[in-house]
């Protein structure tokens, strides 16, 4: 007999696809702005300022500055994320408990920093979708600790085994 997969379960499943899908649109869209964050660090750099302001974003990628590769990181984040989540989403839904407790710290580190990148200077856009993620974030966190969701995942798998007894 199967258990029945309660609300809180499906809605965790598709808000780690809705993050997993918005982490990817966030590299694309990093690819796509590249330009726009170098210029954006240069600013807020001390070495970089002024070479950014005297010779412009071509003259800062000619010198010896090394700038920061934001979409190399990015694709990489992306795909280790979406990865891990992937898995980790499929042993949740076969009710994993420690799936659960692995989805939420992933979640929480991904917040952290999406928390530390909101506190840089970037554009309006990666603020917003830096919100987006981390209101996605805190939504899943929600139905995996819901208890409806504790419920399923109790009754999911059987208890552990009692230790054999020895007759003496």
């Amino acid at each position: 007999m199967t258990a029945v997969v309660p609300a809180s379960v499906v809605r965790a499943v598709w808000l780690v696809w809705a993050l997993i899908a918005w982490s990817g649109l966030i590299a694309l869209l990093t690819v796509v702005f590249d330009d726009r964050l170098v210029s954006t660090w240069a600013k807020g750099n001390p070495t970089a300022a002024p070479i950014l302001k005297e010779r412009g974003l071509d003259g800062l990628k000619e010198s010896s500055i090394n700038i920061p590769h934001f979409a190399a990181v990015a694709i990489v984040l992306f795909v280790v994320f979406a990865a891990l989540a992937g898995v980790l989403v499929a042993f949740f839904r076969a009710g994993h408990r420690w799936a659960r407790v692995v989805l939420t710290a992933t979640v929480v580190l991904m917040a952290f920093s999406t928390l530390v990148g909101i506190r840089r200077d970037l554009p309006a856009l990666f603020v917003v979708l830096s919100m987006g993620a981390l209101l996605l974030s805190v939504a899943l966190l929600v139905m995996l600790w819901h208890r409806d969701t504790s419920a399923f995942l109790r009754a999911a798998l059987p208890p552990p085994p009692e230790p054999a007894s020895h007759p003496e």
